[in-house]
């Protein structure tokens, strides 16, 4: 007879995270009317990408089974990167991956809280939750909360129409803030330096992400100005 595993709290909350996710590149995709099937193509390239490098970043930097969300986002990014050079596809696709992305991950960082994996440091605050024999930090929750205020900011900018890749510049500068802060109060070796390989790998995505949304901003007022100036 097979053996039939239950359904667990944590596996659902990490399926309705991929679904969702799915959804959020879709709703943006058509939002701005790129809706076809090669950008379906795309978006699959970049979920099995972010899952497969998800899966060997928690390997390499863990040496545990499980799935890293920064190997997850770097893999999905890579993945895409090359498929979209194999098909010749030049229209950005950064912004739909930002909304996907902490979307996805507000909502899948429940399943998380509810494996009990990803648990914060010893702590006896009013919203402690106890794991492992002590009260601690529920960064998962943390780590839910940040992503789904990401989201707000990233829909609120949408709305101002800004230049391509604009959300995804934010999303990676404002995820790599967030992520650096929590793991203050998350529970893991540190590196000789004091920091977690995770802070090593935030503070560089800073650098990178703010870099490149300072260029896109300052490129984008370039043109105005020059249209501007143009017009008058």
């Amino acid at each position: 007879m097979p053996v039939i595993h239950p359904v667990t709290p944590s596996a659902i909350c990490y399926l309705l995270g991929y679904l969702t996710g799915i959804f959020a590149f879709a709703a943006m995709a058509a939002r701005r009317r790129l809706l076809t099937s090669g950008m379906i193509r795309v978006m699959s390239a970049g979920v099995v990408g972010g899952l497969v490098f998800a899966m060997l970043g928690q390997w390499l930097v863990a040496g545990s089974a499980g799935k890293s969300v920064l190997g997850a986002v770097a893999g999905g990014y890579l993945t895409v990167y090359l498929y979209k050079r194999r098909i010749g596809l030049r229209r950005s696709t950064g912004d739909l991956f930002a909304v996907a992305v902490s979307a996805g991950e507000a909502v899948g960082r429940w399943g998380c809280f509810f494996a009990g994996c990803c648990y914060g440091r010893p702590w006896h605050g009013p919203w402690a939750i106890y794991r492992d024999g002590e009260w601690r930090h529920p960064t998962q929750v943390y780590l839910s909360l940040a992503n789904a205020a990401i989201l707000v900011v990233l829909l609120l900018v949408d709305r101002k129409r800004p230049p391509e890749n604009t959300l995804w510049f934010l999303q990676g500068t404002l995820y790599c803030i967030a992520r650096f802060t929590i793991e203050f109060y998350r529970a893991g070796p540190v590196t000789s330096i004091g920091l977690t390989s995770a802070q090593i790998a935030c503070a560089l995505g800073f650098v990178f992400f703010s870099i490149g949304l300072g260029r896109l901003l300052r490129r984008s007022g370039n043109v105005a100005n020059a249209t501007a100036g143009a017009m008058g």
